[in-house]
């Protein structure tokens, strides 16, 4: 193309190219077949930085642009590197300032801070924590949006606010009445009625949970850590907004970014949801007890929540759409089912709700709910004390302004997908926990996955979180662990004639004086046999489930086989045990109960 002649349309095409150079971190102005131009792109991925590049020798008015260049920088050839407005020359200058360090100087300079991380659960403070005590300078965001009914919780996330830390707490009290049943059967005698104090529980669990507040501010206090109490939507790149509960603005920039947004409960979309139902954001804090209660849905929220209530002595309703504990293996869960089943509480199968209405304002008031089956015309109705629903949660990734930094979101759930690195496809956006698609809604998974990105980022470490045989347990009554592939899903993989299926129905010795629960406890193991029958699926159902689940999933990540369960000597009498004496197969079809000792 012919020089540029026409001074408006030369300062035009300056305007661009001074416009890329502002609105990018680092511009590499490149030919797409120069070796010296491929090794400096190969250096900027190798250091995960986000590069813009220009091919010159692919855009029409390429020559303009070199020429251009040459008043505005005194360099012609390429490549051409610009770093934070700041020109850095060709390929031996840059080679050379990463040799020396000062690359890493000029990529961080213009930034307030070596890492933002967006959102204050269990993920985001790890990193945060562990980016600090490598050396970075760090600022966490968190804010709690409040939930329709105006609750609202401290710093450290769903776990330690509305998840796992008062779900297991409740748990154990609803197991404390089962015990006080129990210890009577065990010689202990007490005449005074046993009642329940809603309000007692709720203010001592809530009081834990203020101190664990207290101590993750102290914690990012102790690290350095900049924690800031205010909502954070992006501007650019590498720039974000924080507004304040008084809405008060400010803005910050990073070198990098780490989302950690977490999930908030979904609500149903019908008449009187928000208004008149509460979700598990709200209820480990309800200053009343619930009463009569229905739990719409059938998530593992759903049924560890009715369980520890009808464990207070609630009357007790779930409202299950298809099957339960959707992604989890359907043998355990109906079991864990059947078990709550017989012991009182009511469930409404292929059952969806149509509406909800208030009958009376009160603490708790009275509710109506109207509701249809799935395979029928039949509409009923019921009444209840409270309705909490439990069908899901939504990714918190739709109101932080990721378009304006360019990070892609799956459409479909609104999670965010990321490489093996937790990279989204913007170089220097991370994202970890339950935003990421297609990866375990698990704390432990989010503290894994932050403090490994954070001693890759800036400790020289190579190690990934391993999203492969995760231990999980589900609270229900009668509590549910696994690990590894459920049978649905190994048999999807493997087929029929390459897994082999062992399992027994035991009883645990502390449920024999009492009497109760005769072989309804259950343990499956799923084997690989074109792997030395190798442990692909863990699960157990039973007493202490995440306590027996925690040591069987340290053996499956070092690759345990039946042999040597096998040839495991079992502690006696306790309920682990169990995996280290099946025998029976799945497909023999023989009897599984055991008979004693």
């Amino acid at each position: 193309m012919p020089p540029i002649e026409n001074d408006a349309v030369k300062n035009e095409l300056r305007s661009r190219i001074q416009h890329l150079i502002d609105s990018n971190q680092v511009i590499v102005f490149s030919k797409s077949q120069c070796p010296y131009c491929v090794t400096v792109k190969k250096l900027f991925t190798e250091l995960k930085v986000d590069c813009k590049v220009v091919e010159l020798d692919l855009i029409e008015d390429g020559a303009n642009y070199q020429d251009l260049l040459q008043e505005m920088s005194g360099q012609r050839s390429v490549p051409n590197v610009f770093i934070n407005k700041k020109h850095l020359g060709g390929c031996d200058k840059t080679m050379q300032a990463h040799e020396d360090g000062s690359l890493q100087q000029l990529l961080t300079e213009d930034y307030e801070y070596d890492l933002i991380v967006i959102g204050g659960g269990s993920g985001g403070l790890a990193c945060s924590k562990e980016a600090a005590t490598l050396g970075k300078k760090v600022m966490v965001l968190d804010y709690v949006v409040p939930t329709p009914k105006g609750t609202t919780w401290g710093l450290g996330g769903t776990c330690v606010n509305v998840g796992c830390i008062p779900k297991k707490l409740m748990h154990q009290t609803a197991l404390l009445s089962i015990a006080m049943q129990d210890a009577r059967k065990f010689g202990w005698e007490f005449d005074e009625t046993v009642k329940h104090n809603w309000e007692t529980m709720k203010t001592a669990i809530n009081n834990y949970i203020s101190s664990l507040n207290w101590a993750n501010k102290v914690a990012l206090r102790n690290k350095k850590v900049n924690y800031v109490n205010a909502y954070a939507e992006f501007v650019d790149p590498h720039k974000i907004k924080a507004t304040d509960k008084k809405g008060k603005e400010t803005f910050h920039t990073a070198a990098k970014f780490v989302l950690a947004t977490g999930e908030r409960p979904r609500y149903l979309g019908i008449p009187g949801d928000k208004e008149y139902c509460i979700t598990s954001d709200d209820l480990f804090s309800l200053p009343y007890c619930p009463g009569k209660t229905l739990l719409i849905g059938a998530s593992y929220v759903s049924l560890e929540c009715g369980g520890f209530l009808a464990g207070l002595g609630l009357d007790v309703t779930i409202m299950v759409r298809s099957i339960l504990l959707r992604g989890f293996d359907q043998d355990m869960a109906n079991r864990a089912g059947q078990h709550m089943e017989e012991h009182g509480i009511k469930f409404l199968h292929r059952c969806i709700p149509l509406k909800i209405e208030q009958l009376e304002a009160g603490t708790p008031g009275r509710l109506k709910v109207m509701a249809k089956f799935t395979d029928t015309d039949e509409i009923i109705e019921g009444e209840y004390n409270t309705v909490l629903i439990a069908v899901g949660r939504d990714a918190c990734t739709d109101k932080i302004a990721l378009d304006k930094a360019g990070v892609k979101v799956n459409a479909k759930n609104g999670k965010i997908p990321v490489n093996d690195e937790e990279q989204t496809n913007v170089p220097h956006i991370y994202a970890i926990g339950d935003i990421l698609d297609g990866k375990w809604e698990l704390t432990p998974v989010a503290i894994q996955a932050g403090k490994m990105l954070a001693r890759r980022l800036y400790g020289g470490s190579k190690m990934k979180c391993d999203y492969i045989n995760v231990p999980t347990t589900v609270f229900t009554p009668l509590e549910y662990g696994s690990c590894g592939l459920s049978e649905e899903r190994a048999l999807e993989i493997y087929g029929q004639d390459n897994i082999v299926v062992f399992h027994s129905l035991f009883w645990p010795l502390e449920f024999t004086v009492p009497s109760r629960d005769n072989n309804q406890c259950y343990a499956k193991i799923i084997c690989n046999k074109l792997d030395s029958d190798r442990v692909i699926g863990f699960h157990y159902l039973g007493p202490n489930a995440g306590e027996v689940t925690q040591g069987f999933g340290a053996a499956m990540k070092c690759g345990a086989t039946k042999e040597q369960l096998d040839g495991t000597i079992g502690i006696h009498p306790t309920c682990a045990e169990v995996f280290t004496t099946l025998e029976v197969t799945k497909s023999s079809g023989a009897d599984m109960a055991q008979a004693g000792c």
